[in-house]
Order: C-alpha cells, then sequence, then structure tokens
C-alpha cells in the first residue's frame, strides 16, 4: 500500500458555491459504479474522442483536448457528467493550462500553434500561428508573465507574454526561444511536457527519446541536464509541480513517476512510481483536491469513432 499525505482541496470561488458544492458531494453514498463523495474515480470521455490533455483549474472542472479534432470536452469532477465546449479547429489540441480568468491555453500539435479558450462561453479568444514549418507543438505552462510552449520537433520555446490583467498579445507578439546547451534533438519526440521550478525562476522540460530532464533558464534559452543519478525517464510526457513534487508522466510504460526536486530544479531524486489497472498509456497529469487525473490516451489501441476513451483518478501519492 502506497503511504498517503492530506493535501487541501484548491477551490477558488464563493462561499455560496463551495458550500454547495461540498453539501452535495459529502453527501452523496458510495455506489455499485465506484462513486464516492470524491466523484467517480472513470471518467468516461466521448467516443472516438483521442484525448491528448487535461487542464483543472480553481474549481472541480476537467478539460481534455482531442489529438483528433481539436475538440475540448469539459468534464465535471464531482459527476463524471460533461461535454463539448468548443468543436476544435480540425488539428490537435494537445497539453493545456487553465489560469485563474478561467482561459484555458492549449498546445496545438502538428496545426503549429496555440489557442486560448474561454472555459465558460468555449469561444476562441486568441490564436498564434507560432511556424509554418513541419512542428509539433506539445504541450504549455503558465507562469506569471507568460504562457510557454514546447515544440517537440524544432528545439525551440514559444513564448506568449501577458500583459497587465493578463492582457492577450497580438498575432505578432509571439517571441521565439531557441533552445542550446545540453538538450540534443533527435528523431522521434523531443522536447514535450514543461513546467516550472519550484523555485519559479527557470523551466523544466523532459525530453521523451531520451528520457532526460533539463532545467531551461527562460531569458536565454541555454538547458542544462537535471541532475537525477542514475535515473532516466522514457516516455517521458505530461509534467505537473506541486512545491517540490514533480509528477513524470511515463506514457507507454503505464507509470508516473513522483521526483523530488531541489529548489532551483537542478537536480532531483525519483522518490515512487505509481502504476494503476486503469491505465492504458496516460499521456499527462493535473490534480484537484487528493486525486491526480490522467487521460488514457490509448496510443497502442487503433482509433476508431467508436473507440471508448476514459479518463483515471488516482490518489496523490
Amino acid at each position: 500500500m502506497r503511504r498517503r499525505r492530506r493535501i487541501p482541496v484548491l477551490v477558488a470561488a464563493t462561499l455560496s458555491l463551495v458550500a454547495t458544492l461540498v453539501a452535495s458531494t459529502a453527501a452523496a453514498p458510495a455506489s455499485a459504479g465506484g462513486r464516492t463523495p470524491l466523484g467517480p474515480s472513470t471518467i468516461d470521455l466521448p467516443a472516438g474522442f483521442q484525448p491528448e490533455g487535461i487542464a483543472i483549474g480553481a474549481l472541480p472542472y476537467a478539460y481534455f483536448g482531442s489529438r483528433a479534432t481539436g475538440a475540448i470536452y469539459q468534464a465535471n469532477l464531482f459527476t463524471g457528467q460533461g461535454k463539448v465546449i468548443n468543436t476544435g479547429p480540425g488539428t490537435p489540441s494537445l497539453g493545456m493550462k487553465v489560469d485563474g480568468r478561467g482561459r484555458l491555453f492549449v498546445a496545438g500539435g502538428s496545426g503549429g500553434d496555440g489557442r486560448v479558450i474561454d472555459t465558460r462561453t468555449g469561444r476562441l479568444l486568441a490564436s498564434y500561428r507560432f511556424t509554418d514549418q513541419p512542428s509539433f507543438v506539445n504541450d504549455v505552462v503558465l507562469t506569471p508573465d507568460a504562457a510557454w510552449f514546447t515544440d517537440s520537433t524544432n528545439p525551440v520555446l514559444y513564448r506568449v507574454p501577458l500583459g497587465r490583467h493578463g492582457a492577450l498579445p497580438g498575432a505578432d507578439g509571439v517571441v521565439r526561444v531557441p533552445l542550446t546547451g545540453d538538450i540534443v534533438y533527435g528523431t522521434g519526440i523531443n522536447a514535450n511536457g514543461i513546467a516550472r521550478t519550484p523555485d519559479g525562476r527557470a523551466l523544466v522540460i523532459v525530453q521523451s527519446g531520451t528520457g532526460l530532464l533539463f532545467r531551461v533558464d527562460p531569458a536565454t534559452g541555454v538547458t542544462r541536464t537535471v541532475d537525477l543519478g542514475a535515473e532516466l525517464l522514457p516516455n517521458g510526457d505530461g509534467l505537473l509541480l506541486d512545491g517540490r513534487t514533480l509528477y513524470v508522466v511515463q506514457n507507454r510504460l503505464n507509470t508516473l513517476a513522483v521526483l523530488r526536486l531541489d529548489r532551483s530544479g537542478d537536480s532531483g531524486r525519483v522518490v515512487e512510481r505509481v502504476t494503476d489497472a486503469g491505465f492504458d498509456v496516460p499521456t499527462t497529469v493535473a490534480a484537484y483536491g487528493k486525486r491526480l487525473y490522467l487521460p488514457n490516451a490509448r496510443f497502442t489501441t487503433t482509433p476508431t469513432p467508436s473507440t471508448p476513451y476514459t479518463a483515471v483518478a488516482v490518489p496523490r501519492p
């Protein structure tokens, strides 16, 4: 049995909304379908959806992106019910993050772009064309003054600067930050998941093909290999930072690696690896309360319009 630690539920809403949500979920008994006061441990996504990214904000809603159509699906974590809020541009929606203003930042994969969507209405707020060259814009992380996107094909980060009160820039406001230093791009998937360092001064990215983790100076793009001793993170995909704990999804290994980083992100160690019977090639991870949520991309299953897809909730280690 894994040791569990208590984590407070992160809810930033009006007191009346919080009280309503807590009361309704606390009163919900466990059922044969596996529902608990925390909500279902498995969330059904639309058939044929082909999920890739997930984002969860302060409220109990998860947002999933389709790598097939770019559609965005919103699911209530307490009930498991959901709906498509944006039908997508016909190109992928991969890594995603939601900010405190209810805006969803979406990495556009082979579309070579990033998008910003209003989670309340599903309306497209902004779209940024990063490159017209072959690319794979894979993931995004938010800092106080920017959104940072990785490209698994080209050694560059795309910085979308945020103005006062989070104002979005115009289409020509994107800054390209070339990656130099230790990282060497090869064939296959390179820079994938991205997060901040615990001290907030730099970024960390995982290179899927090599299993290496890198610290990135956001001012220069210079990378340094994070010292993990003899550990590697092959098939490293989505990242999630919680204090000094970094979660790394190892997709085709059906594993979630749990790392403890130093404050600067220069070194760390793997303290645990989590597996679950419900994992079916999970790609990334988001947190709400005492749980982590991972969408199953099912890369090893041939997709059809009727292929079922799910997201799985597991306790925070």
